[in-house]
């Protein structure tokens, strides 16, 4: 009977883990899409507790390679808006206001979407002390800033979506 319960215990503790994990997976997709939440960070924390908190058989190259999206993922989400800016004809100015204008938004503007308005400010007004007489490409360059976003924002949730997407075949098969 104690073996019984102990065998048991067990499987509920592993059932536990593997539920917060596939909870800490689906809310980190959420949160690559509401910038409030640490998206990716998030599903890469329940890929990790499930991989090292239960008996798993993932292989330890999907660990390495979603660690390195993860982080690849940090730097594009502010690099592709500065980037897909200068596509549209934003200028140095532009990129430089994008960047700033996204530390800013998320620090000084009190709202979910701070950063993203921070964002199309420091693009247009970067753009506007460029050239104060050329509005027209101000707004060009806040449209590249916003496609930027869109396919960081993109990248982020197919990465975890794909993490997830590991986990559950991992647990199936």
């Amino acid at each position: 009977m104690l073996l019984f319960l102990f065998f048991n215990y067990n499987f509920m503790q592993e059932g536990l883990i593997i539920l917060v994990c596939i909870i800490l997976l689906i809310v980190g997709i959420v949160g690559t899409i509401v910038p409030v939440l640490p998206g990716l960070l998030l599903s890469l924390c329940g890929l990790l507790i499930y991989k090292f908190g239960t008996d798993s058989e993932l292989s330890m190259v999907y660990v390495w390679i979603f660690s390195a999206l993860t982080l690849l993922s940090v730097f594009l989400n502010y690099i592709i808006p500065a980037k897909t800016n200068r596509k549209y004809g934003g200028t140095k100015w532009g990129s430089i206001g994008s960047i700033v204008g996204t530390f800013a938004g998320m620090f000084l503007i009190p709202v979910p979407f701070g950063f993203l308005i921070g964002m199309f400010l420091g693009v247009f007004i970067g753009e506007l002390l460029h050239d104060i007489s050329d509005s027209k490409k101000a707004f060009n360059s806040v449209k590249g800033a916003f496609i930027g976003f869109v396919l960081g924002t993109g990248f982020n949730f197919l990465v975890g979506v794909a993490m997830l997407l590991a986990v559950v075949l991992d647990l199936l098969f």
